[in-house]
């Protein structure tokens, strides 16, 4: 197949699999579903790999061949993330010491876990988590807001900020609120939906609260700021397209595009480096729909500087029709009530593999800057034990397939790096290639295939490079093999039946920094 210039290209997966919405909104804190997901394109470098003769069990053979464009630039990569809102990094800060170095280790280590480099926190409007729990006179009557401190460091996730930058220096963390407090909106709760009253069509008796909705939410951006955690984003909203029992809002795509000119506009007079986001829609239908509303209305597009989506439903697998800035895909994962599912390759929803190629797509199709899934550590089994990279139980940490799926590319795609054009001609090889800012490639090839792939690697203008290649499969978890040096301009490689295998490509100069 041959990819187009944004890399769209698809296929459904056998994998794939939908969870009835009202099964998942019975959770108190957490209302998501399940996965409907795609894999497929191509990827990347300064590089032309042409895969070499393949010979399955049966005697038959096949080949392939990727061709990689330096030439071609797309999207910049912000990085990897996941959540500890919703009380996971509460019950953490109170779990022993050594289950929370465990944790951190393996989700933000980049030598001996995943590497991830992005934090999202959940600004709750919930009684006792809210730093406004009380309504003042009108909307424009003096707030009183409380302290971080007085909402138990937010929940865990102020703690868990500071500690993720103090020890791995993981330093971009942004924000999404569920729901306005409950005296901003239609409903007067902070469930079931509701409205923020004064957008259009949503009248109040109390007044327009808009402006300080939008006061609220850089307040609490200033509070991580005085805190030494200055906010890269905060978003207004998040799935408005349904009403759950839980924090929860009812936003049509024009008045969401109403409500960012507001926050933006307060944003920019706040003197932070913040900067709004939206819409954290359900799914990628729904994301074409707030895009284009944002992108139509002028005061909105320009407080908007990034957009972001999740995958429940409808995977990310195309580019956003008109949107220019950066897009993310911000939470996603399997829901259920099945048993902890570590495996690798089980062809459900939850395994490694599965993941592997949706993050794949996600880069390659939809063009995402960063991709995350919702739970680092899953403290809880409120919303199903696979909804979390890891487990933990006592004093327990359990790793998953999952897991190493995302270190596989969060480990080797840093902040910064420039994903790179590719076609291939080949099946069951999914290939992207992505240039650090250091100078260094990354290059991760999926092998989907029942049975290994002989690939040579051909690299223009990398002669003398040194490559160490990383093995995920059903029995390595990102292990380092045998490292080899480019000859030629090219080296060759073998890829296991149903393998991920993440190639760190470094030149003389790069290893020496």
């Amino acid at each position: 197949m041959t990819s187009s210039p944004g890399g769209q290209v698809g296929r459904v997966s056998p994998g794939t699999a939908r969870i009835n919405p009202a099964v998942a909104l019975r959770a108190r804190r957490t209302s998501r579903r399940l996965v409907a997901w795609c894999a497929v394109a191509v990827v990347e470098l300064s590089l032309a790999i042409s895969l070499g003769t393949v010979q399955d069990a049966a005697g038959a053979t096949g080949r392939a061949i990727v061709t990689i464009n330096p030439a071609q630039h797309y999207q910049t990569i912000a990085g990897f993330g996941v959540s500890e809102g919703f009380g996971q990094a509460k019950m953490l800060m109170s779990a022993p010491a050594s289950v929370q170095e465990q944790v951190l280790s393996l989700l933000y280590s980049p030598t001996h876990g995943a590497g991830l480099t992005i934090l999202r926190n959940e600004i709750s409007a919930d009684a006792g988590f809210t730093i406004e729990p009380r309504a003042p006179s009108s909307p424009d009557a003096k707030p009183l807001y409380l302290t971080l401190a007085e909402v138990d460091q937010d929940q865990g996730q102020l703690w868990f900020a500071k500690l993720i930058k103090a020890d791995y220096g993981v330093s971009d963390v942004f924000a999404d609120a569920w729901s306005a407090p409950a005296f901003m909106k239609t409903n007067d709760s902070a469930i079931h939906g509701g409205t923020v009253c004064g957008a259009p069509g949503a009248t109040c008796e109390s007044g327009d609260w808009r402006q300080a909705y939008a006061n609220y939410l850089v307040q609490y951006a200033k509070d991580y700021a005085a805190a030494g955690v200055p906010l890269s984003y905060v978003g207004p909203e998040n799935e408005t397209t349904i009403a759950p029992p839980q924090d929860s809002m009812i936003m049509s795509p024009a008045q969401s595009a109403n409500l960012m000119a507001v926050l933006g506009a307060t944003l920019a007079r706040s003197g932070l480096s913040t900067r709004a986001e939206c819409c954290a829609s359900i799914g990628w239908n729904y994301a074409q729909q707030y895009a284009a509303a944002i992108e139509t209305d002028e005061a909105a597009n320009t407080a908007t500087a990034l957009f972001t989506s999740h995958g429940y439903f409808v995977a990310p697998d195309s580019p956003l029709r008109g949107w220019s800035k950066p897009v993310w895909e911000t939470e996603w994962a399997p829901f259920g009530f099945q048993p902890w599912d570590p495996a690798w390759d089980d062809g459900s929803p939850s395994s490694g593999f599965t993941w592997a190629q949706n993050i794949y797509t996600g880069l390659t199709a939809a063009n995402l800057g960063a991709f995350f899934y919702f739970w680092g550590a899953s403290m809880t089994s409120l919303t199903g034990p696979n909804t979390g990279l890891v487990e933990v139980k006592g004093n327990t940490v359990a790793t998953s397939g999952r897991l190493w799926a995302f270190a596989s590319y969060s480990r080797f795609i840093r902040p910064g790096a420039v994903r790179l054009g590719t076609t291939t001609s080949g099946t069951g090889l999914e290939v992207g290639a992505f240039r650090n800012s250091d100078g260094s490639i990354a290059v991760v090839a999926l092998n989907s295939a029942n049975t290994p792939q002989v690939a040579t690697f051909s690299l223009r203008g990398l002669g003398g490079a040194h490559v160490t290649p990383y093995l995920t499969d059903t029995t390595h978890e990102l292990s380092a093999q045998t490292p080899t040096t480019v000859r030629d301009n090219a080296f060759t490689a073998t890829l296991p039946a149903r393998s991920v295998v993440s190639y760190d490509i470094r030149s003389r100069a790069t290893r020496a920094r």
